[in-house]
């Protein structure tokens, strides 16, 4: 009898034990797929490029109301989002630029607060971020030409959305290599390895280049 009841309890203290260890919390599923930090990159990137585009928006709605209006980021001649607003650049497709920010910032965060919850998603769901973060990378290294080569003015909302979608792109390309979605073999292993040596000298020359095109200017500074 006595046997029979420790071997009760032992079944009984093992059940819960079992239940635990089957449901992971919800960081844990996210570290299980091996994106728990794309996925607080991916909400925080996201949140923080949407409040910068949803501003921006503002400031362009605020300027065509009154063009006499100068908007809150407009600082002096290099620093000014006043003078990026008004360029054919700043509506490359027939609309204000920080439309596109407004619509697609908010779906990135959803992905990355889907990923802390637990979601997991098919191949060509990961293909498809993929290729939007690809077209948003694109978009904003014209811009950055544009600002520094062309308009001649850096928008510093604008900068926000640089910042935040470079690290957006890279690191979703680094978590499709890292699973396979993206099959680039040797290269992409090696891409994986040196991930962050990549990103820290890919956002360093933009910094060099926003630095040499107003060099006089940040020289005026000090």
């Amino acid at each position: 009898m006595t046997h029979q009841l420790a071997d009760d309890g032992d079944l009984d203290t093992a059940e819960p034990a079992a239940e635990d260890s089957a449901a992971p919390t919800e960081p844990e599923t996210a570290r299980e797929q091996g994106v728990l930090g794309l996925a607080w990159l991916l909400t925080i990137g996201g949140t923080l490029g949407f409040v910068a585009a949803f501003v921006l928006l503002l400031e362009r709605i605020q300027l065509l109301i009154d063009p006499m209006y100068i908007p809150t980021c407009s600082i002096n001649s290099v620093l000014s989002c006043g003078s990026v607003m008004t360029t054919p650049q700043a509506a490359a497709f027939g609309f204000p630029n920080p439309i596109i920010g407004v619509a697609a910032f908010p779906v990135v965060m959803a992905v990355g607060a889907a990923l802390l919850a637990g979601a997991r998603f098919k191949r060509w769901f990961w293909l498809g971020l993929q290729a939007g973060t690809l077209f948003g990378v694109v978009f904003i290294h014209w811009l950055i030409f544009a600002s520094l080569f062309d308009i001649r003015a850096l928008c510093p909302y604008c900068m926000v959305v640089w910042a935040v979608t470079l690290p957006i792109f890279w690191y979703t390309t680094v978590a499709n290599i890292r699973t396979g979605r993206l099959p680039l073999g040797g290269f992409g292993r090696m891409l994986v390895e040196y991930r962050h040596v990549v990103m820290t000298a890919w956002a360093l020359a933009i910094v060099a280049l926003v630095l040499q095109a107003f060099w006089s200017f940040w020289l005026s500074l000090f």
